[in-house]
């Protein structure tokens, strides 16, 4: 019976790879979410601010670039300050789709498109998994505490100010 060995390059290769894969999903940003922790990402310097017909309102922000930064969001956050959100960044325009699963507290999730302008204003209901689509291609995503969007007279059309919207 003859035995086949792999040559020692190739099999060191593989493990070493293994290894870089293990490593970089144990230190991503988002990991905190597989053991049911909020994930904790720096908050902007910069304020982002919508202006409205009402006058601006300024939030500070944290940003979400990465998709597993995007994947987590505001998961299993159970309260938020009135001035916070999270703004979610696309690398293109496109129609976007979110969800509330294990996300405990409501919502509003303000679509914004490439012009920095709100294209619509939804509702997000805690742990469910209903679909909240865009109603249009959007580039950007602002996630506000619930009720934040109508107290602050926040509306479709308003324009969306912060340098991680290039160009506004």
């Amino acid at each position: 019976m003859t035995r086949r060995i792999l040559p020692a390059v190739p099999r060191l290769f593989t493990l070493f790879a293994a290894f870089l894969v293990a490593f970089a999903l144990s230190t991503v940003p988002g990991r905190a979410i597989a053991d049911g922790q909020p994930m904790a990402l720096p908050v902007d310097p910069t304020p982002l601010v919508v202006v409205t017909t009402g006058g601006e309102r300024s939030f500070q922000i944290e940003i979400a670039r990465a998709p597993n930064e995007r994947a987590a969001g505001l998961m299993y956050r159970t309260a938020m300050p009135d001035d916070r959100g999270m703004l979610f960044v696309f690398e293109k325009t496109h129609d976007v789709t979110f969800w509330m699963k294990d996300t405990p507290m409501p919502l509003d999730l303000l679509f914004i498109g490439d012009d920095g302008r709100v294209k619509t204003i939804r509702q997000g209901e805690p742990q469910s998994v209903a679909i909240i689509p865009s109603s249009e291609p959007v580039r950007f995503v602002l996630e506000l505490k619930a009720g934040t969007a109508a107290r602050g007279g926040i509306a479709r059309g308003d324009l969306v100010r912060h340098p991680a919207l290039s160009g506004n």
